[in-house]
């Protein structure tokens, strides 16, 4: 038997967890002098609405290798092997704390398996190990089919206005003000595991539409991931259903982790091929 692990920011379900039997180790917030797990989708609106008034930016923080040993101790002790999954290592220290955990128990055990990316794709790597786990395939050969889909898959971000990208010092202070009197919204892409800047357009309609561009026609998945923008995601689903009549359209949430960065009004697309 194989055990999943993977962390928070695959914003699975609390229900969802318990129901695949999956593991999740958390990454923490630390906000307004308070430092907490970030929780599971259904739990993040108070963050967001402290955030939107709050002079105060959070900083997150990975979990650290005690967290994983402990996860992956019991796993073992239950005759289970284990695959660890975890958000990209350029973006967060998760990755390294899962690598510094097997160590700490039984290497020939676990596998850990940096997924270069975040959020809705992780998750759908997640789901593809519990169901190649499922049907019988090894360790290692749910392994080599994760990183080989890990490269078939995109991320691109906007975001509602300019001022959270300013306070993690990704954007002057003068680039935001101009930028949000024009409307100007960055197009952020996750490209090797990085956040890199790719492109910037006037009006949100014309990011979405740039960011389509860019999604190979022969998709299966897209997934439209957002804080507090459910109506225009909503809308967006749409958009893409009649663009990608074959591919699989799911709405999804980001949380504080993530969306701390970006802010309330950010809209993400992710999508797998």
């Amino acid at each position: 038997m194989i055990q999943i692990v993977t962390d928070s920011t695959a914003y699975f379900e609390r229900a969802e967890m318990e129901k695949y039997g999956l593991k999740i180790v958390p990454l923490s917030v630390n906000f307004e002098n308070t430092v907490s797990d970030e929780g599971f989708p259904g739990e993040f609106d108070e963050f967001f609405n402290r955030l939107a008034v709050s002079k105060d930016f959070p900083t997150t923080s990975q979990p650290s290798a005690g967290a994983f040993a402990e996860v992956y101790k019991k796993a073992i002790e239950e005759g289970k092997e284990v695959i660890t999954i975890t958000l990209t290592a350029k973006l967060s220290g998760t990755y390294n704390s899962a690598i510094t955990a097997a160590a700490l128990v039984d290497q020939s055990k676990v596998t850990v398996v940096d997924s270069e990316t975040t959020a809705a794709n992780l998750k759908e790597l997640v789901m593809m190990a519990l169901e190649l786990s499922n049907n019988g395939l090894s360790r290692n050969e749910i392994v080599n089919i994760l990183e080989s889909q890990k490269k078939r898959m995109g991320v691109n971000l906007t975001v509602g206005t300019l001022e959270y990208l300013k306070k993690g010092g990704r954007l002057s202070n003068t680039g935001a003000l101009i930028g949000n009197l024009l409307n100007i919204k960055p197009i952020i892409a996750l490209k090797d595991g990085k956040l890199v800047p790719v492109g910037k357009v006037r009006g949100r309609k014309n990011a979405i539409e740039k960011i389509s561009e860019g999604i190979p026609q022969e998709v299966k998945t897209i997934s439209i991931c957002h804080i507090f923008a459910l109506e225009e995601a909503t809308e967006i689903k749409e958009y893409f259903i009649d663009k990608y009549p074959s591919a699989t359209i799911n709405l999804e949430v980001l949380g504080p982790v993530i969306g701390a960065h970006l802010g309330p009004k950010a809209l993400g697309v992710l999508y797998s091929y």
